[in-house]
């Protein structure tokens, strides 16, 4: 056999035995790797380049090569998840860097870490004073995770005492110019129903490339051709505009009726009205 096509060969069965063993290794050889992993992953990488390039040398060889980093990697992972005391020693602890949004200058030292690349990884995370951290710690990984102090995190419904619905996914219904019925048979919509929305929109099925259907139902479209301007999704201003005139009738018919009962029935349903829309506001303008 002719070395290049020998080279073929070899590199399109290493391809093929790599994802073989990239598949019994699982996704964390893939994602954010541990020092063995990391180690692990160049190494079969290694190898799999000298099976194809190395004709002198026999391939079952490598093959066995592999296997054998595979089958330490495999039984490694397993003691992980058996023992903590084995995680301890194969993927470190985390190192705290930032404590009560104090930088702890000897723990920068051991990670050899700077200053300047602590400040950088805190900007990713939206975080530009260090003295606003609660807590900062570096993961085995290398990743840097920090905690901002409570009065420097955003406010949320929840320290608001406010409960809200659990938001639901959006739906993509269209795809490249084709509608999915799966994803609207899951929010209960019909294609009768797509055709209608995307009347009301003034676009066609096959101009649009991509169609999302948020949590309350309104149809969001990204259109092939770009300098055609999309109105958007009126329910809501509708919704809140109707809710709005609906008060002010109320008001209107306790202001025009004489009947005193009347008139205080009619100004509680205003009042109970006016606290609905404001509740509901924020969601009607979004």
């Amino acid at each position: 056999m002719p070395d290049w096509l020998q080279v073929i060969v070899r590199t399109l069965a290493a391809v093929i035995f790599l994802f073989i063993l990239t598949r019994l290794l699982g996704k964390r050889q893939i994602s954010q790797l541990s020092f063995f992993e990391y180690i692990t992953g160049i190494t079969i990488g290694d190898l799999a380049a000298t099976i194809s390039l190395e004709l002198d040398g026999h391939w079952s060889l490598g093959v066995i090569s592999l296997s054998v980093w595979v089958a330490v990697s495999l039984g490694i992972e397993y003691l992980q998840l058996k023992s903590k005391k084995v995680r301890g020693i194969i993927d470190s602890s985390g190192t705290v860097l930032i404590k009560d949004g104090k930088i702890l200058e000897d723990n920068l030292k051991k990670e050899k870490l700077t200053n300047e690349e602590l400040m950088e990884q805190l900007r990713k995370k939206s975080i530009f004073k260090a003295a606003e951290v609660e807590f900062a710690v570096m993961e085995p990984n290398g990743e840097i995770n920090a905690l901002l102090k409570k009065e420097n995190q955003p406010l949320t419904p929840s320290m608001l005492g406010i409960k809200v619905a659990p938001e639901i996914e959006p739906q993509a219904v269209i795809l490249d110019g084709v509608a999915m019925e799966e994803p609207l048979a899951t929010i209960g919509k019909s294609m009768g129903w797509l055709k209608t929305e995307l009347d009301k929109l003034g676009v066609s099925l096959d101009n649009v490339f991509l169609g999302q259907v948020d949590a309350y139902g309104q149809l969001y479209v990204d259109l092939y051709d770009d300098q055609i301007k999309v109105p958007q999704p009126q329910e809501k201003p509708v919704l809140l505009a109707n809710l709005k005139k609906c008060e002010a009738d109320l008001e209107l018919f306790a202001l025009s009726t004489k009947d005193e009962t009347s008139k205080k029935m009619f100004e509680q349903c205003a009042a109970k009205l006016e606290k609905v829309i404001q509740n509901t506001k924020p969601l009607l303008k979004s």
